[in-house]
């Protein structure tokens, strides 16, 4: 009699770090029974898959995949569209994937100016003479080869294919993803759409959650590298931004443990909207001066509010841009 088959099982990298590539070979003797117990098809940073065999699959064959990262370029929508396709469950894995994350900074600058910069005025550069960029395509001899184009924006990848769940962190965690995973292959898996992930504040199980101000009245910003952070100590309590109060639970508060400020990686629980509006909010309105030029000098201790407050999030916040415009605003 012949065993069933073992799910299929992918992992895609987009636009990231690779870090979320690294949390899944710190399962260490775990992944052993991930890999026992899963087919893996598909790994480019781990094993040698063609992607014509992929799109030679038939649809829905994948189980699930887990795809990490943002989508800048064509051919990262490309490759989203592909697994999706192929894919029962396509999962957005770790920060980027779910809402942009540091790659979604870029969406403070046009997209020419980030080429130029990075092509033609980089004082490190080495492009002297005419000021060269990658061509999209390039013929000679009879070949041609080419180069994935880049989007006007960054998009999460829920704003590019429909997603079946998400598994936050910057990155996520060993537990979390092994969590995941034995959900996946159990069959236990939460309703379609769910945060993979416990829905309350960080500052839930922040062990300095004892001595989070009621009412607090902010005189000054400091940075984390300003001053020595009393451990025992609040944040906040401290004058450091720190975006607990808007940022979902299950890092474990390492961070905080460490002594830095959370910096949202997890994103917004369930019931926030827009993880930097919340917590710019709460901030705001506790600013101690009244007057215009006070309160600037107090703010000024926030040198960089997008990002501060939109570090993981700017793709998904209220702030988006249009993702494509034409060539001479783009």
């Amino acid at each position: 009699m012949n065993a069933s088959p073992k799910p299929k099982v992918a992992f895609y990298w987009c636009a990231s770090c690779g870090g979320c590539e690294e949390t899944v070979v710190d399962l260490a003797e775990d992944i052993l029974g991930v890999v026992a117990a899963v087919d893996i098809v598909l790994w480019p940073v781990a094993m040698d898959f063609k992607y014509k065999s992929i799109e030679a699959m038939p649809d829905k064959s994948i189980t699930a995949t887990l795809l990490n990262g943002a989508i800048r370029s064509t051919e990262q929508e490309e490759m989203a569209r592909l697994m999706r396709r192929k894919s029962q469950f396509l999962i957005a894995y770790g920060s980027c994937a779910i809402s942009g994350g540091i790659p979604g900074l870029a969406n403070q600058f046009p997209r020419e100016q980030i080429l130029k910069y990075n092509y033609e005025d980089a004082p490190t550069l080495g492009n002297g003479g005419p000021k060269t960029r990658p061509q999209l395509k390039f013929a000679e001899a009879g070949r041609e080869v080419s180069l994935p184009d880049l989007h006007n924006v960054v998009r999460s990848l829920d704003q590019v294919v429909d997603v079946d769940y998400y598994v936050p962190g910057c990155p996520p965690t060993p537990n979390l993803t092994k969590a995941a995973v034995t959900a996946l292959l159990e069959g236990k898996l939460p309703p379609k759409g769910s945060v993979l992930a416990p829905d309350i504040a960080l500052c839930d199980e922040c062990s300095r959650k004892k001595s989070k101000p009621i009412n607090v009245s902010f005189t000054e910003f400091k940075r984390p590298h300003q001053l020595l952070a009393d451990p025992e100590v609040c944040f906040l309590a401290q004058g450091v931004v720190c975006m607990g109060p808007a940022t979902r639970s299950g890092c474990g508060s390492q961070c905080t443990t460490g002594n830095m400020p959370c910096t949202g990686c997890f994103g917004p629980t369930s019931r926030v909207r827009d993880q930097g509006l919340k917590i710019m909010s709460s901030i705001c309105a506790n600013v101690a001066p009244k007057e215009e030029g006070d309160i600037d000098k107090v703010l000024a201790g926030i040198p960089d509010p997008i990002g501060t407050f939109y570090r993981y999030g700017l793709a998904k916040s209220m702030l988006r841009r249009k993702i494509n415009l034409p060539a001479e605003n783009a």
